[in-house]
């Protein structure tokens, strides 16, 4: 049997996600996105094509890194205005059977406690297709915003998420006992207090010493996607994520490095290398000639705002690159944003120079993530070597124009990936971890370190790790 490809559809609910500029293209439809047809219309769509799950990236500040003023990306709706990521989650979960929904939410500037109770609330409703992107916040403007003088440092924050994580597994999968609901209705006891435990969690970031507020629901514990780049950043995902979503791949051979490293650091975390997903992302850009495609790209393109991605780009660096002339090549520098964006375009990552000038035409459609231009059979023939050969599991389809990329990507090469074998043609289960996974997935498995935190004064008991 070939390699099965997995595919989620990547966006944000705003109004020219990760393309800035692009909401002036004339199919585009991003400024929907405050409308719920545009997130039911959407939901029909990935599922009719087949898709694991809807990602749907966030942040809690906005980009006002370039020229130390938030002018430029309002002006050109940089990722703001900014919608919640959750809410439109339910009504698109009550439209579809079988996709999944992987909102983004920060482990830096959201309470554990309430994150628990807000995606078991989600699993429940969704029946089991919730999934949790886990971010550590690197805009300071998120942190000056909700309060805190300063942006936590960048390693700091993921000693904080290590423990965070520690505490939402404890929520999730220990705290309700499998069996804790009984519904008695003679007796009038709907949940038996002996199967439901405090989780008594202090720690150096967090005390949480109460119960999970939500029963179990059918997953427990989401999917848990992750995109760290950085060393830390790679060590955190290599131990929790069952998912990762990266655009640091440039090519076939820097996507199996990629690959490579996840897994082997996976493995020095005690967990099976192949128990993780890796999803780079890619932008699709269709054509029925290469000649087509060409053109729709250069297209494409010329919607993009350069100033808007200039913004962009500073706020995912933390570089404030109006300071630099547009010809000045990148490197040399440090930084408390996302390692990963600034990685991306500097020497170590990519063995090769980029102007400020480059760096931005690149990153300005799909931040920065794969160009496939061609044919539906070019573009199938390169996901399937970039599965084979880079070893990814699957893609995040990032959008140009909006939905269009999603539509064209679905009508004309999701049917030759399903000729070649490449790409299913019915969902496998029921559940999102399920269809990532295989029929039966329905929870972590037993060597998740999920699975392996414990709660003060319990034995271990039937169905949970204590």
């Amino acid at each position: 049997m070939k390699k099965q490809i997995r595919l989620n559809g990547f966006t944000q609910n705003s109004v020219a996600p990760h393309s800035p500029g692009l909401w002036r293209h004339p199919q585009d439809q991003g400024q929907r996105h405050g409308d719920l047809d545009y997130w039911v219309d959407l939901a029909k769509l990935l599922e009719h094509g087949k898709f694991d799950a809807l990602f749907l990236a966030d942040v809690h500040g906005i980009y006002d890194v370039y020229g130390g003023s938030h002018k430029a990306p309002v002006e050109h709706a940089v990722q703001v205005p900014l919608h919640n990521p959750l809410l439109q989650i339910s009504a698109m979960a009550a439209v579809t059977k079988h996709l999944g929904f992987a909102p983004t939410y920060s482990a830096t500037y959201t309470q554990p406690y309430k994150l628990a109770r807000d995606f078991s609330t989600l699993d429940h409703l969704t029946k089991g297709r919730v999934a949790w992107n886990i971010v550590t916040s690197y805009l300071r403007s998120e942190a000056i915003n909700l309060g805190l003088e300063e942006q936590m440092e960048h390693d700091k924050r993921y000693e904080r998420a290590d423990e965070y994580m520690e505490v939402v597994y404890k929520l999730w999968e220990q705290s309700w006992e499998d069996d804790a609901v009984i519904a008695d209705v003679e007796t009038g006891v709907y949940a038996d207090s002996s199967k439901v435990h405090p989780i008594d969690h202090e720690g150096e970031f967090f005390n949480v010493p109460g119960v999970h507020l939500v029963e179990p629901s059918p997953q427990r514990t989401p999917v848990l996607f992750q995109a760290g780049a950085s060393t830390r950043g790679r060590n955190f995902a290599a131990k929790h994520a069952e998912a990762i979503f990266t655009t640091l791949a440039n090519d076939i051979s820097e996507l199996k490095a990629f690959v490579t490293d996840i897994r082997e650091r996976a493995k020095k975390a005690g967990r099976n290398p192949g128990d993780i997903k890796v999803f780079p992302g890619i932008v699709p850009v269709v054509g029925a000639t290469e000649e087509e495609a060409k053109l729709k790209y250069e297209e494409l393109t010329s919607h993009v705002s350069y100033e808007g991605t200039l913004a962009l780009l500073s706020g995912h660096t933390g570089v404030d690159f109006s300071q630099y002339d547009p010809d000045q090549y990148v490197e040399n520098l440090d930084t408390n944003a996302s390692h990963g964006f600034l990685q991306k375009y500097t020497v170590a990552s990519t063995n090769r120079l980029w102007t400020v000038r480059e760096a931005v035409l690149h990153h300005g459609l799909g931040i920065g993530a794969t160009k496939i231009i061609g044919t539906p059979e070019q573009i199938a023939d390169e996901l399937e070597l970039m599965a084979n050969e880079g070893d990814a599991d699957g893609f995040n389809i990032i959008q140009a124009a909006s939905p269009g990329t999603f539509e064209d990507f679905i009508e004309h090469v999701i049917p030759i990936l399903q000729e070649r074998g490449s790409f299913r043609k019915e969902y496998e289960g029921t559940t999102l971890r399920e269809n990532l996974f295989g029929k039966g997935h329905k929870f972590l498995p037993d060597y998740h370190p999920a699975k392996n935190v414990s709660i003060p004064g319990l034995r271990e008991r039937s169905g949970v790790s204590i």
